[in-house]
């Protein structure tokens, strides 16, 4: 029989990467959503695989628990999930149903993993955070902690060139991300960091090679020490290419008055306006990702640091390649782990790397 995967905010530029992703590695019959009909026809894949549209607003409630039970697997794309609740979730774990989400705030995160005894009880498996970053990003940290004795600090950063080819949600997020201060566990206790601050030069490979990150909240800053007890700091900082980007986006963050950041109105009109630029500067940017992972701890009795990267030309393709393999492993049985989790938690290291190498996605590691 068919797997049948539902993938609500399918039509967006993530989800239908994902969409892409599972066309090519599965031969699951995949339902795309979207809120209108615009695009309502379906789309035959070179992997003889199908996709339908199917027009659903999340709001629909009955219409939604009746997609969900048609289904053997939903991957939730329908960002930014600042704004979400967990309905779907709920919905999915009533329903008996898989679910994987590319969520990326820690508000969701947070709601999402207070239903992990609910779902562990229904034999529900739900993995959150999955894409690039959150998501490769975690698997990479995992892939790291593994070769310490006694992993002590997890080193994130993450750059985007233009608007990533992922469209205007990756601008709602980016900006949606300044609202607040954030929580960050430094030196084995939380303290209050800003968002936008202490910019940091990293060297990445090429073609980025070294430029700026600064503080940004993700939630891989709070699961990570929970997946790694013995971590004692955990840093996640982002930066954007051009350079010029990173300053308006700290003006943004430290300049303007906080109630106006705090306005989604003013959340739209920036969106706007730095998708409208981006579409000039994709020309010389390009669209890719370069994630950077560094890990230190005590290795036979020595302080070493095994730092890992990766780069994508294309961010919203990056996006699709991870949570696309992770819906991959549940609908071949591979991967099954009742309850709710970061992706890290969920997600053991050889498979992470299995599905990485059929993605042609390169890992270079090195220790220093």
């Amino acid at each position: 029989m068919t797997d049948r995967v539902l993938i609500l905010g399918g039509r967006g530029r993530i989800g239908s990467s994902v969409a892409q992703d599972l066309a090519t590695h599965t031969e699951a019959q995949i339902t795309i959503t979207g809120r209108s009909a615009e695009i309502g026809k379906s789309v035959s894949l070179s992997s003889g695989g199908q996709v339908q549209f199917l027009v659903l607003d999340l709001a629909e409630v009955d219409k939604l628990r009746e997609a969900i039970a048609n289904s053997n697997l939903v991957i939730h794309c329908a960002g930014p999930f600042h704004y979400r609740d967990t309905n779907v979730l709920e919905s999915c774990i009533a329903q008996g149903v898989n679910y994987v989400d590319v969520s990326d705030h820690r508000s969701y995160t947070s709601k999402a993993l207070n239903y992990h005894e609910q779902a562990a009880a229904a034999g529900v498996t739900a993995i959150i955070n999955t894409g690039i970053f959150p998501g490769i990003s975690n698997s990479m940290v995992r892939q790291g902690v593994e070769q310490f004795d006694e992993p002590e600090k997890i080193h994130l950063s993450y750059l985007v060139s233009g608007s990533g080819g992922a469209g205007i949600t990756v601008m709602r997020t980016t900006f949606l991300g300044l609202q607040y201060p954030f929580e960050a566990w430094l030196n084995g206790k939380w303290e209050i960091v800003k968002p936008y601050s202490h910019r940091e030069i990293v060297k990445f490979p090429p073609p980025y090679k070294r430029t700026g990150v600064y503080w940004f909240d993700m939630p891989e800053t709070f699961t990570l020490p929970k997946s790694f007890p013995s971590v004692k700091t955990v840093i996640t900082k982002f930066g954007s290419v051009p350079d010029f980007y990173n300053h308006l986006t700290w003006i943004a963050a430290h300049v303007f008055p906080k109630w106006l950041m705090q306005r989604r109105y003013m959340i739209e009109f920036l969106s706007y306006v730095s998708h409208t630029m981006t579409d000039v500067t994709n020309n010389f940017s390009g669209i890719g990702v370069a994630v950077r992972s560094e890990v230190t701890g005590q290795k036979n009795g020595k302080t070493a640091i095994y730092c890992s990267n990766l780069v994508h030309e294309n961010t919203a393709v990056a996006s699709g390649c991870g949570t696309g393999s992770i819906a991959q492993l549940l609908l071949e049985g591979k991967l099954n782990k009742p309850g709710v989790f970061a992706v890290e938690e969920a997600l053991p290291t050889d498979l992470f790397e299995d599905t990485m190498q059929s993605r042609g996605i390169t890992i270079h590691q090195n220790w220093s």
